[in-house]
């Protein structure tokens, strides 16, 4: 075999997988700070760091397999690919998160330039070495660089943006082009002469063969696979992965018959096994899905669920099993450095792996918000744990290298002598049972991390709380009376029944189903029996005990009791007292009243609307952004952003914290800013503990899948067009609105129409009420129900722009564009001091007097869920309130300051 260039450290090789992994990590850990995060994660680890690495190592494998002879210029080629490469990828990045699409399309042109030259090259190696056993694997490389260009096409094509169902279907054909074609074909290819190597031992008889066969079969699979979804054929679609399935059982024989004769026991195998495991099951999963169902919305909802598996469970584990083996390798030097570097990047090898495939796992599950996040985080630490083990590698390579140095020159030998050739024993072959403890501790720290989660928030786990004890002189119940089970369904804000009659002394059991199609339900009875938080579709058993007096019962999700999800459990032949109403056995709780598990903890703070905030505190940042360039090809501008759906502890007031339920961690949401005839592509992802939905008004459609109430751990893709100017609210649409718009779910999008002349400044504000609960707890639902607000404030905090007044200078036009939110209050901004010599509302100028004339406006009144914008300028420096002239709004903290200066 001739002698391969590649030996030795090459920081143009070596470096940017690194790099990509850094950034993927930093990016995994802030993902709720950054737009577009799962995009981002995703395309960090495939188009960053796995591309990178495929254009390394395939051409790496391609030398030693051809034993075609090192020209002069092949480093500096490699780096000039390489190069082309990774810097095509920080354009594409840096294009879709600054949203410009000329960017992105230049990145992308990049990324397949680079990719096609590496084909290129690898086909003229081809042609000019001699025949090869595994002369096949370079045919894998070379095919597999044939799919990623078109697969860049279809993403760029995405980022210009499409319409449902065509996104959908676009989407899945660049996914299936790009992991079955560039990612997949690579890592079959490879696998067949990498997995024995790995295992040191040797290849089997069949497998040259098995890979000669399977190679068309895999090429057609993943074509039709990605033209079914590309023109919307689903059994097309299903059937090329079906073939693509049965092309890896075919390559399958060889790779099991390896593993039989030598099992997999260090990280690297492991990894690799893993990563394998994980590729066939999503793969199966995948054609499931897409049998299922004919819906191109629903089968992209299902990939989405899908991918992060695939990218986690099989992309990264393949890629940091195979730099395990293969990065000592390369850095050669002789025996003891590469040992050395290779027992570095083996510690903890079982540890990791079964805590990432364990975890990964416990993620895949129906599990509860709170112990998926557990689990991802454990998941992170043992695959982020590659890191600094690489670091440390190739330190522990550098000293072994020097001392191995020092060893020849003291025996008076040149430098550069050829080391001895010996065998390497794998140093992660640990002793059997030092591997299973290792294992064990994984599943250990997962289990944990499980029962965290659960002890945290039992109520979402399905747990119920114990019953309460007896009251003082009562008898416990016989254990003997009669059972009686009843079938309850929760669904559309009630129980079904709604009443159960039982006779004294009897013990119920009551069979909950919830049936309704999006809400999350449960059942808690007054005694503390509790059925846990159910899905739609899921059932629960609830144990009420032994009947002696009436009982009450509810939905505690914040805001279901209070639209009449009671049910009342009665002693049969007991009427209720004159006066009392039913369920009176649970003083302080009627159904109009906050759900027991919303009740107060502890009293709230105290509300001080004079008080003033820390002096670290800075306000919602009041101005409207700039517009987006128009596109030159005078194509309307695509507008894409993730919002997340999270719970936050915010303060609302100084001192005054409240648990919010918010779009990306803030009330109000993210702002957008557009024209007419602007495409939006908003992502909802569902990071909080119950069911949340979104609903645009600046779009017009149909509200029946775009607006949806998503589970957690869920997400959904609403698109729409700006066809009407305005300032529109969006909010969550789940049941009950007014909760969840009053504990913060709620945003403004700007539409300006169509020549609307330039200001100086423009500011937004959106007023909304807050319907105080205990200190960092959620919304008080009586005093919701009751439309007694404890504040009412502008962009989410009372009186913040008091303390931080909003700069303006004496003669500039100032533009203020308003949005009355609610869900309860009118409102009717006053500037005090001021005149506004333009007020435009709902689509519509009332006043336009900008040219001189004698018309003002003292205030522009909106209803809840309306908008618009009024302009003046101020005469004089000093400083001016604004508030709500509905005076008793303003002292609850509708109120600010201009402060303008000469």
């Amino acid at each position: 075999m001739s002698k391969n260039p590649a030996r030795g450290f090459w920081p143009m090789r070596d470096l940017p997988v690194a790099f990509w992994l850094v950034l993927l990590v930093v990016a995994t850990l802030v993902h709720r700070q950054i737009p577009a995060p799962r995009w981002l994660m995703i395309h960090l680890l495939l188009l960053g760091a796995i591309s990178h690495a495929i254009l390394v190592w395939s051409q790496y494998f391609a030398i030693a397999l051809l034993r075609t002879p090192a020209r002069p210029h092949d480093r500096a080629t490699q780096n000039w690919r390489l190069l082309m490469l990774n810097a095509g990828t920080v354009v594409v990045v840096a294009g879709v998160l600054s949203m410009l699409w000329p960017l992105t399309a230049t990145g992308a042109a990049l990324v397949a330039g680079a990719v096609i030259w590496h084909g290129v090259d690898l086909f003229a190696r081809m042609r000019r070495a001699l025949p090869s056993r595994f002369g096949a694997t370079v045919k894998y490389y070379i095919a597999a660089a044939a799919f990623l260009p078109v697969g860049a096409v279809l993403g760029t094509v995405l980022a210009h943006g499409t319409g449902s169902p065509t996104h959908e279907q676009v989407t899945l054909a660049h996914a299936f082009l790009n992991v079955l074609g560039w990612v997949g074909l690579t890592v079959a290819g490879t696998l067949v002469t990498l997995w024995p190597t790995m295992l040191r031992t040797r290849i089997a008889d069949q497998a040259a063969v098995n890979s000669r066969r399977a190679l068309p079969v895999l090429i057609a699979s993943a074509l039709a696979a990605a033209l079914g979804a590309g023109f919307g054929l689903l059994p097309v679609a299903a059937a090329g992965l079906l073939g693509y399935i049965a092309g890896l059982g075919m390559m399958a024989s060889a790779f099991i018959q390896v593993a039989r004769n030598k099992p997999p026991k260090t990280f690297s195998t492991l990894s690799v096994l893993g990563a394998v495991s994980w590729w066939i099951g999503c793969l199966v999963a995948l054609v499931v899905s897409l049998l299922g169902t004919g819906d191109w919305q629903v089968v992209g909802r299902l990939f989405a669920s899908i991918t992060p598996y695939l990218v986690a469970g099989f992309a990264a584990q393949v890629l940091l099993g195979a730099l395990s083996y293969l990065v000592p390798v390369v850095l050669g030097g002789g025996p003891a450095p590469v040992r050395a570097a290779t027992t570095v990047l083996d510690r903890g090898a079982v540890l990791r792996v079964s805590t990432a495939n364990a975890a990964l796992l416990v993620c895949a599950l129906p599990v509860p918000s709170l112990v998926r996040v557990l689990c991802s985080g454990l998941y992170l630490v043992a695959m982020a744990s590659f890191l600094p083990l690489l670091f440390m590698a190739l330190r522990a390579h550098r000293g072994a290298k020097a001392k191995a140095a020092a060893g020849f020159k003291a025996l008076g030998l040149p430098a550069g002598t050829p080391a001895p050739r010996v065998r390497l024993e794998p140093e992660g072959e640990r002793p059997a049972g030092q591997r299973a403890g290792q294992a064990m501790a994984g599943l250990i720290a997962v289990v944990l991390a499980i029962a965290v989660g659960v002890a945290i928030d039992p109520a979402a786990s399905g747990i119920a709380a114990p019953p309460a004890p007896p009251e003082a002189g009562t008898a416990a119940p016989a254990t003997t009376a009669q059972t009686m089970t009843v079938k309850v369904q929760a669904a559309d804000m009630g129980f079904t029944p709604a009443s159960i009659e039982v006779p004294a002394g009897t013990h119920l059991v009551i069979e909950l189903t919830n049936t309704d199609a999006a809400e999350t339900h449960d059942l808690v009875l007054a005694t503390g029996a509790n059925s846990g938080r159910l899905a739609p579709g899921q059932s629960a058993t609830v144990d009420a005990g032994v009947i002696t007096s009436d009982v009450s019962a509810w939905c505690s999700i914040v805001g279901h009791r209070q639209m009449g999800m009671v049910l009342e459990i009665k002693v049969a032949g007991t009427p209720a007292a004159p006066g009392e109403e039913p369920g009176a056995a649970d003083p302080g709780h009627g159904s109009m009243h906050q759900p027991a598990s919303q009740a107060p903890s502890a009293p709230g703070a105290p509300l001080d609307l004079m008080a003033e905030p820390d002096a670290s505190f800075t306000a919602h940042d009041a101005s409207l952004p700039a517009l987006p360039p128009r596109p030159k090809d005078g194509k309307p501008v695509v507008h894409q952003a993730t919002f997340t759906a999270q719970e936050a502890i915010a303060e609302v007031s100084p001192g005054v914290r409240q648990k919010l339920w918010t779009f990306n961690g803030t009330a109000p949401g993210p702002l957008l800013h557009g024209r007419v005839g602007d495409r939006f592509e908003i992502t909802l992802v569902n990071d909080g503990t119950m069911g949340h939905s979104i609903d645009f008004h600046a779009g017009a459609l149909a509200p029946d899948e775009p607006m949806r109430t998503i589970q957690p751990g869920e997400s959904l893709l609403y698109t729409f067009t700006a066809t009407r100017a305005g300032i529109w609210m969006y909010h969550c649409s789940t049941m009950p609105m007014s909760a969840h718009i009053a504990n913060g779910m709620f945003g403004t999008v700007v539409i300006e129409p169509e020549g609307l002349p330039e200001v100086d400044r423009s500011y937004v504000l959106a007023q909304s009420e807050f319907y105080l609960g205990a200190q960092d707890a959620e919304i008080d639902t009586g005093k919701l129900a009751a439309e007694k607000p404890d504040l009412v404030v502008f962009n989410g905090y009372a009186n913040q722009y008091v303390h931080r007044p909003l700069p303006a200078r004496v003669g500039e036009r100032v533009r203020i564009w308003l949005l009355d939110v609610g869900p309860n209050r009118a409102s009717s901004f006053h500037v005090i001091g001021g005149q506004f010599d333009t007020t435009w509302f709902e689509g519509n100028y009332l006043l336009d007097d900008r040219e001189g004339g004698d018309g003002g406006s003292q205030a522009l009144a909106l209803g809840v869920a309306q908008g618009g914008f009024v302009e003046l300028q101020f005469p004089e420096a000093g400083n001016y309130p604004f508030v709500s002239h509905v005076m008793v709004d303003a002292e609850r903290g509708a109120q600010g300051v201009f402060k303008v200066a000469e």
